[in-house]
């Protein structure tokens, strides 16, 4: 069986986060990949430019229309731009009873752009964490879920990533790609079993533009086939190859994007 995923997620004209990136990440996974669109953004790889929420109703709409045609096997989660949206999101997937759900708490682009109003937080925090079954925080994002400090060690990182699951989501995954001072890039996933440490060494490049986007989508593609622990090591094992073959695409002249497709084109 071929999967169906749907995102539900924001805009990047160049292709490189956001839906698109999803639909690519979902693709390169064997997965049928759908969007219901919350935001359209004016970004390249050098910033965030502006951008327009969507009509919440309409975003509901937008979720309707592919869940009462379409069998979904999961559902990735990423740019929510207020509260309103995820409310209606949270509302939705509850009625439709979505399942393998990933959200990826989208807050800051990598130029360092805001991707939310101030009021998103609390009802991410609130309303679509205790719906998922992962979460993918990186460490700014996971400061600002647990309002804390966001310069941590790795020691702390053990500790607060049983503090965000405490936010009501099964797992968490908990990325440390911000973690200084280290030749390799540490992620914990915390679940009912306890932790899982994944090590890789840290690839040097400056197409690292949608790699939390990308994870977290080969994520959901991965979880109507795999247990929660395979599909982020297999998901990880994809984005590490996709960082390392980016620098073959030429794309723009900011934080380029990923390679999605290098296990496919030659």
């Amino acid at each position: 069986m071929i999967a169906n995923v749907l995102s539900i997620a924001g805009t990047d004209p160049t292709g490189g986060a956001g839906i698109h990136a999803d639909i690519k990440a979902f693709s390169a996974m064997g997965a049928y990949g759908m969007a219901a669109i919350t935001a359209v953004v004016a970004q390249n790889t050098q910033g965030v430019r502006s951008f327009v929420a969507l009509d919440p109703q309409f975003v509901g709409e937008q979720i309707d229309s592919v869940f009462d045609d379409v069998r979904v096997d999961a559902v990735k989660i990423g740019m929510v731009p207020n509260s309103s949206i995820a409310e209606v999101i949270a509302e939705r997937l509850h009625q439709h009873r979505a399942k393998n759900i990933v959200l990826d708490p989208v807050m800051v682009a990598k130029s360092g752009d805001h991707l939310l109003e101030g009021n998103a937080v609390c009802a991410i925090r609130s309303l679509l964490a205790p719906l998922a079954t992962l979460i993918t925080p990186n460490l700014p994002e996971a400061a600002v879920l647990l309002d804390a400090h966001p310069a941590w060690t790795l020691d702390e990182m053990r500790i607060r990533v049983k503090e965000l699951a405490r936010l009501g989501s099964k797992w968490v995954l908990l990325k440390g790609g911000h973690l200084e001072g280290s030749a390799e890039s540490v992620d914990l996933l915390y679940g009912p079993a306890g932790t899982v440490e994944f090590a890789a060494p840290r690839i040097h490049t400056h197409n690292d533009h949608g790699t939390g986007c990308t994870l977290s989508a080969a994520i959901a593609a991965l979880l109507p086939s795999m247990s929660v622990e395979e599909s982020v090591r297999e998901a990880k094992l994809y984005m590490h190859g996709a960082l390392a073959a980016s620098d073959l695409l030429d794309v723009g002249h900011g934080h380029g994007p990923l390679h999605h497709f290098h296990r496919v084109w030659k």
